[in-house]
Parts: C-alpha cells; structure tokens; sequence
C-alpha cells in the first residue's frame, strides 16, 4: 500500500497481516462480507483515502472495491476511525453521533466492530 500520512494506515497494514493469521482466517470464515472504508484526514467526504477490507477473501487493498457492491461501505475521519478500530470507541455511539457514516446493508454494517480488527497491544 501506498503511504499515507493517516494513523488509520498503519492499522490497515496490520490488519493486511491479521488477516493471514489463523485468527484472522476465523475472521473471514465468520463474517464473509466486504467492507469498504472511506477515511478522511479531516473532514469526512474530502481527501478521503478509500480502503477494502474484503472478509470473503481475507485481505485488505486501498482503493475503491471493484467487484461490484460492498455489502457496506463506512465513512471515517482518521482519528475516529482508529478510535473504533482500537475499541475506543463503541461503533453504534460513533454512528449515532455523526462520527461513521454508514451506506449499504445495515445487517453487514452491524458485524462490523472492533473484533475484526488486531488487538491494538500489537501497535
């Protein structure tokens, strides 16, 4: 992956390796969705970094998801992005306070939490 100047990367680049692990194969078999991030530095909808984290094939690539839909696609300043990635804050709370945008299946958008991610000890 290209380099970023978003915290929210180095996450991503974990999860890459997550992924591979036994851990992270159990991820994909449970889960079997695609998710697409969009996270931006600031202010959401602008200069967004776009990221794939693909649970049916337990890999993670940047850029927007080319095979079709995402079952749910999320929208993330950076550093709410790592708050929930890292447990620090509760997803519902950042959805309804405006922090996580959510567009898609609200059932896929629902296994979306901070399990799927490497435990934060690792960083």
């Amino acid at each position: 992956m290209a380099s970023s100047d978003l915290k929210s990367a180095a996450l991503m680049e974990q999860m890459k390796t997550h992924l591979s692990t036994d851990a992270g194969k159990a991820v994909t078999k449970k889960i079997g969705l695609v998710y697409q991030i969009n996270i931006a530095p600031k202010k959401l909808g602008f200069n967004e970094e776009i990221y794939v984290v693909d649970l049916k094939k337990g890999e993670v690539t940047k850029g927007a998801y080319e095979g079709g839909k995402p079952d749910a696609t999320f929208s993330f300043t950076d550093e709410d992005f790592f708050k929930v990635a890292t447990g620090k804050m509760n997803p519902q709370i950042a959805f309804m306070r405006g922090a996580m945008k959510v567009k898609g299946s609200l059932s896929a958008a629902q296994k979306f939490t901070p399990d799927i991610f490497p435990k934060p000890s690792k960083m």
